[in-house]
Formats: C-alpha cells, sequence, structure tokens
C-alpha cells in the first residue's frame, strides 16, 4: 500500500531537513498512541531509530535504519526502512522528501508498506493515512 501526504510549510528546505531531529520526531507522536523512544541516531544514511509502541504485553518494537538521503537545489531526503517490525507490517519503507518552493517549502511523506495479507493491507490504511496525516498540523506550528 502506499500513502502520500504533502504539507506546506513557511521555512526554506534546508532549514526543514536541518530540523528533521529527535525534538520533530518526538513532536510528531501519533495522538493517543503510547510510544517510548529508544534510539535515535539521525537522518543520514546508516542511522537508526528504535520506538516501542503499545504497552505492557501489547507493546511492539519498531526500527527503523536510514537507507539514503541526499540534498541539492530542488530537494532533501531521507529514507527509512524497517528492519524490525510490529506484527501488523510485513515491510515499511518511508521516503520524507522536502521540496523546494517559492513560499517556502512542501513536505512529502510517501509511505510503502504491506501486511502479511492483501486484506489487512487495506484494513490498515485508514488508520495509517489518519496517524500520518495528524503530522500536518505539527509540521505546520514547527516549521512557522
Amino acid at each position: 500500500m502506499r500513502i502520500t501526504l504533502r504539507t506546506q510549510v513557511n521555512q526554506d528546505y534546508k532549514t526543514v531537513y536541518a530540523r528533521f531531529d529527535k525534538d520533530l520526531f518526538v513532536a510528531l507522536k501519533p495522538p493517543l498512541m503510547p510510544l517510548q523512544l529508544k534510539r535515535f541516531d539521525g537522518s543520514k544514511t546508516g542511522d537508526e531509530v528504535h520506538i516501542r509502541l503499545g504497552m505492557w504485553r501489547l507493546a511492539q518494537d519498531w526500527n527503523a535504519r536510514i537507507v539514503e538521503d541526499g540534498i541539492n537545489d530542488e530537494e532533501a531526503y531521507f529514507i527509512d526502512e524497517g528492519i524490525k517490525l510490529p506484527f501488523f507490517l510485513k515491510t515499511w519503507q518511508h521516503r520524507h522528501r522536502i521540496l523546494r518552493n517559492d513560499s517556502g517549502a512542501i513536505i512529502i511523506d510517501d509511505i510503502h508498506y504491506t501486511t502479511p495479507t492483501r486484506l489487512t493491507d487495506y484494513l490498515l490504511y485508514p488508520v495509517m493515512w489518519l496517524q500520518f496525516a495528524a503530522r500536518k498540523p505539527v509540521y505546520r506550528r514547527y516549521f512557522k
């Protein structure tokens, strides 16, 4: 499945890219979801992010590695891929793109995921979409 969300912000794309840090990651935590940040190296190739979702016996580890990053005259980006995923995910790739724009920058969350079955891909879609759509106002506040 693929989810793509675009958010216009009012800062230069290079400034936005430089501020994709631990503070922003914590600010982007989905509402009503228990999440514990275990490790945050950064957004450069080889860096890792480890989180624990949920509580008690229902807690699931979600670890990702940055597999590519780059910057040019038009955009900055980094891509994270799941290396240890919660039971409900089979694959995960999230391409974070920050595009140059005359009035600031456009942040694009381009997410590709699969679950164990095609049916659960579709069932999970609305939940995933809502969690990432909730980032839009956070991005706008963070980058005003």
